[in-house]
């Protein structure tokens, strides 16, 4: 296996309705990892770009998130529209989509 140039986590937290932190799972319909497996595929990125699932990452209240390592960009409130857009414009040509970056604030 090829080391990953990216590896992409996708926050998939499943709390139950009306949790007063709520869930990435339920803001996103539960979809994102295969959107962003369809679209790696799609570009033939496998194995260039490592994809995982992860519970809890941290900022629920602007979620769905997905962390990008090695550069630890987390991208907030993550829909299906954003997922071509990451794949592409971050992950393969390097160019982070800063008006998708979760406010620096969250990390302190």
């Amino acid at each position: 296996m090829p080391k990953p140039v990216h590896h992409v986590f996708v926050c998939m937290q499943n709390r139950d309705p009306g949790h007063p932190r709520g869930s990435c799972s339920h803001a996103s319909n539960g979809n994102l990892m295969e959107l962003f497996g369809d679209a790696i595929a799609k570009r033939g990125q496998f194995g260039r770009i490592a994809l995982s699932a992860s519970s809890c990452i941290g900022p629920c209240h602007i979620g769905p998130s997905v962390l990008v390592y090695p550069e630890g960009i987390l991208y907030a409130e993550v829909g299906a529209d954003d997922v071509d857009n990451i794949v592409e414009q971050h992950l393969i040509n390097g160019e982070i989509l800063e008006h998708k970056q979760a406010p620096a604030e969250v990390w302190s």
